[in-house]
């Protein structure tokens, strides 16, 4: 059975039709409808699959998909979004990456692990919004502690025998004098007024007038650090340094295994920490780390983590046309593309893969494969593969019409993202429908005379349209810019119509 909050996500796939969830994917996709009802019907069915009965639940397989299509026409983009959707862990890896078993280079198993990390910073995500708010207040605790230290603190940050009568080191700590400075009022309540140094017996009257004070001192200190005006005090904290030679280890990378190895290796040395002296706005971050790590509970994350991965788990395999090819050329270099679809023939179908948070099966992630097939074609692959991915779903290359409404529709549109970045220089910018549609006819006819890459040509063609508007945008004032086809076609024509250019620019 999925764990509770692993059913929690589930439940709300109850709540997206497969009809809503293609009206989420038009949000921010143009077209490809066909693709969209297979993904949103592949998603519905994890929801109806828990809801079937128990004795049939495990043998309900995943619809497993093939999207065919050139590049640029939102394949990755409807899994990744798909996923973000349902709140399920999703990674995008690339089938020509992977070695056959025995070669140099990563097993396809690796892409499960992968999928595992991501599940794990998912979760972890989750469980830090969930006790944020407690930690930021354990953290003004702490740092109001190491600003003014309560009564009795040693010099070392332990506490004296003051409070049974007996005498105590009533030294502050270096950093206590620096914390007296803020202010002083005339009534005694003053930051520094209570760190008295001495020996000698401590009555209970003044043990409690001493304790008053502090709190009166204390509270005052918590206003000014509420207000942020001890972000540039220095204090000290302790930390925990990560050793020299895993920091290289993991920054060169390292063959597959081999980080699991020297992971453990770090857990099992003594954790040595030291102190370091940094302003309260650095201490505050580095606090805020160390109270997470107490709030949460590892082992929690991970088991639903794992479980949200097996439930859950979506792995997008990126140009599976790569490792396909006619049997009868197989050789030479390329004899490793059938013997890596079979080791991924066993993962797709359902096998347990030993990760380094634990056993992971596979029998119901859902693996969304695609490829643009210019070469080769799905019958390619071999058999066993094809029917472990029964729905293919062509997706249509993108048209000039559709070109207008991918700069003008989606939440994230290209002309939206670029009056976002015009904006944050006080300027405006504008695009005219007209102008709108020459960058597509543009982008369009470049697609049709070179390669075509979908829309990412339009990038392309943006990025030279606006080169010079936003390289002069500092010091040409706050005027507005607007964009009509007249200035694309002054900006545009003479590189459009100049093949060579063409080809290097756009």
């Amino acid at each position: 059975m999925p764990s509770s909050r692993t059913q929690q996500t589930l439940a709300k796939l109850a709540d997206l039709t497969p009809r809503q969830i293609v009206a989420e994917l038009d949000r921010y996709i143009v077209g490809q409808a066909d693709a969209k009802k297979a993904v949103a019907i592949a998603l519905r069915n994890r929801w109806r699959r828990q809801r079937a009965p128990e004795a049939i639940r495990e043998e309900i397989s995943p619809n497993n998909i093939i999207l065919i299509g050139p590049t640029g026409v939102g394949k990755t983009e409807i899994a990744r979004r798909l996923a973000k959707l349902a709140g399920a862990p999703f990674i995008k890896v690339e089938a020509s990456k992977f070695t056959e078993v025995g070669y140099v280079g990563r097993d396809v198993e690796g892409m499960v692990r992968d999928l595992v990390e991501s599940a794990i910073d998912m979760v972890r995500s989750e469980r830090e919004g969930e006790v944020e708010e407690l930690a930021h207040e354990r953290v003004d605790e702490r740092l109001l502690d190491l600003l003014l230290p309560p009564p009795g603190t040693k010099s070392d940050g332990t506490r004296g025998a003051e409070g049974n009568g007996g005498t105590g080191d009533r030294t502050p700590p270096p950093s206590a004098p620096a914390a007296t400075t803020p202010e002083r009022s005339g009534e005694g309540d003053a930051l520094g007024v209570f760190l008295v140094t001495g020996a000698g017996t401590v009555t209970k009257e003044q043990t409690g007038t001493e304790t008053d004070r502090y709190q009166r001192t204390r509270q005052k200190l918590k206003q000014l650090l509420t207000d942020g005006q001890l972000e540039e005090r220095e204090i000290e904290v302790e930390v925990t340094p990560n050793a020299p030679m895993f920091d290289m280890l993991a920054s060169q990378g390292a063959p597959e295994g081999v980080e699991n190895f020297t992971e453990w290796i770090q857990e099992m040395m003594p954790k040595r920490k030291k102190k370091r002296t940094v302003k309260v706005s650095e201490a505050r971050r580095i606090l805020f780390e160390q109270e997470l790590e107490k709030l949460i509970d590892l082992e929690d994350v991970t088991t639903d983590a794992l479980d949200r991965v097996e439930k859950l788990g979506i792995i997008f395999l990126d140009e599976i046309d790569k490792i396909a090819g006619e049997r009868s050329q197989m050789g030479g270099p390329d004899v490793s593309r059938e013997g890596v679809q079979r080791d991924l023939l066993r993962i797709v179908e359902g096998s347990n893969v030993q990760t380094k948070y634990g056993m992971v099966k596979t029998d119901h992630v859902l693996f969304i494969a695609a490829g643009a097939f210019h070469v080769s074609k799905p019958s390619d692959l071999i058999p066993e593969l094809q029917g472990r991915f029964p729905i293919r779903v062509e997706l249509k290359p993108l048209t000039e019409q559709d070109f207008v409404r991918i700069m003008t529709e989606p939440e994230n549109a290209l002309t939206k993202q670029y009056a976002a970045l015009v904006e944050a220089e006080a300027t405006k910018l504008e695009f005219t429908p007209d102008g709108i549609a020459e960058i597509a006819r543009i982008a369009a006819l470049v697609n049709e005379r070179m390669e075509n890459i979908g829309a990412r040509r339009l990038h392309t063609v943006m990025t030279t349209l606006l080169e010079d508007a936003l390289y002069d945008l500092p010091d040409r004032g706050t005027g507005p810019i607007t964009v009509n086809a007249g200035v694309v076609l002054e900006r545009l024509k003479a590189i459009v119509e100049d093949e060579d250019l063409r080809r290097y620019i756009l």
